[in-house]
């Protein structure tokens, strides 16, 4: 540059490879050149030759991968790995996205593909995602993100936090998960609103979700056969609410039968709003139809959990049957009985009748029965009475011991 100033000769093009000593050539699978130059020192040819016989045996078993895929940020993988994801339901959608947000981008975002490790990634996990259930979907976030890195033409040579371990989930107390008896469901009705209290009575004696009983259309009941068809949902997306087509999962699509109570709760419904028997097809979910709906507000509209809530919470209270108990998970204070133990409540008397469990989990909609084997059974109060009902002869015979002695 000295003996040629680019002022009097002008500029020249710069070698674009490095000066080093030793450069290693070879070509990748489409047939580019690229090159590795290694600096003088001792060895440097022999690393240099064997590097060259490492990637072209590579190459040639197609297993090789350009570093150069791998050093875009995390960020910059989401942004192209996002738009090529299948369509998800909106829930589900929202979700990735609030874990992406909220959790890996804030931490990861920066970080290049190939930088990162699996004990830095058991680290954050452990110590700093709360929640074993937000770590879970975490984790099987990140998890499909560089999994599909590794699909992506060996972007990395290896998923690092494909052997990320979770925590056991905690641990619940029986009494916390039961739900509330027959006697306890009259004594919250008694509160409720004279409104709301024919989708109370339903929710009991069909075992519907939430999502299901709002968004039952009347063109899906059949009195005279006493039975309901739940082919669709109401879900709730930031505060709107949308139709959905599919429930919960493929189970959901099922027919449910209606009781004599059942039968009147829609009665009573179906005299104040005289709903029409038409079903319109779901399109984006945006129009509700709630001229369709079975179960509506008070002003004719759909239903909604907060609106709901609002006279829960009091009802409950007012019974004398409101406790807060304590998310193992999140710490956080949570009131008993929900509405979702409506629910339970069907299926523990659907046992207590001896229905055979794969016809209790056809009719709740389940996918598989170890649910409703565990949580519907009933309480460690009547299990106790039981086992000291089959005991008895032995405590009998221990007592007269006792006071011979």
């Amino acid at each position: 540059m000295e003996e040629y100033p680019p002022e009097q000769y002008g500029e020249r093009n710069r070698r674009r490879d490095c000066t080093g000593s030793w450069q290693a050539r070879y070509r990748d699978p489409d047939g580019r050149q690229k090159q590795k130059c290694f600096p003088i020192a001792e060895g440097g040819k022999r690393a240099a030759e064997a590097f060259l016989d490492d990637v072209r045996s590579r190459v040639r078993r197609r297993e090789y991968a350009d570093p150069k895929r791998g050093e875009i940020t995390l960020t910059q993988w989401w942004d192209l790995w996002w738009p090529a994801q299948p369509q998800r339901a909106v829930t589900t959608t929202n979700r990735k996205l609030s874990a992406w947000t909220a959790h890996i981008q804030p931490r990861w975002g920066r970080w290049r593909l190939c930088d990162l490790e699996f004990i830095e990634l058991q680290k954050w996990l452990t110590s700093e995602v709360k929640g074993y259930h937000t770590r879970r979907k975490v984790l099987e976030l990140l998890n499909q993100m560089l999994r599909d890195a590794v699909r992506d033409g060996k972007r990395i040579p290896f998923n690092p936090a494909a052997e990320v371990q979770l925590e056991a989930p905690p641990k619940k107390d029986a009494e916390d998960t039961r739900p509330p008896t027959r006697e306890q469901c009259a004594q919250i009705r008694e509160y409720m609103p004279v409104w709301y209290r024919p989708l109370v009575v339903f929710l009991e004696e069909t075992g519907l979700r939430w999502g299901e009983a709002t968004g039952l259309r009347w063109g899906h009941v059949d009195l005279e056969g006493k039975h309901l068809k739940v082919k669709e949902v109401l879900s709730e997306d930031r505060g709107t609410l949308f139709r959905k087509a599919a429930p919960k999962s493929a189970a959901g699509f099922r027919t449910v039968p209606l009781t004599p109570q059942a039968v009147e709760a829609v009665e009573a419904m179906a005299a104040r709003f005289r709903p029409v028997d038409t079903v319109s097809p779901i399109g984006d979910g945006r129009d509700l139809h709630a001229d369709e709906l079975v179960f509506r507000g008070p002003l004719g509209g759909a239903l909604t959990r907060h609106n709901f809530r609002r006279s829960w919470l009091p009802a409950i209270q007012a019974a004398g049957l409101a406790r807060k108990v304590k998310n193992a998970e999140t710490g956080r204070l949570e009131w008993w009985p929900r509405v979702h133990d409506l629910r339970h409540v069907f299926a523990t008397r659907l046992k207590d009748l001896g229905v055979p469990e794969k016809d209790v989990q056809t009719v709740m909609g389940h996918d598989r029965g170890s649910k409703v084997t565990w949580l519907y059974q009933h309480s460690a109060e009547d299990v106790a009475a039981q086992v000291l009902a089959v005991m008895a002869p032995e405590l009998k015979a221990a007592v007269r011991i006792l006071k011979a002695v």
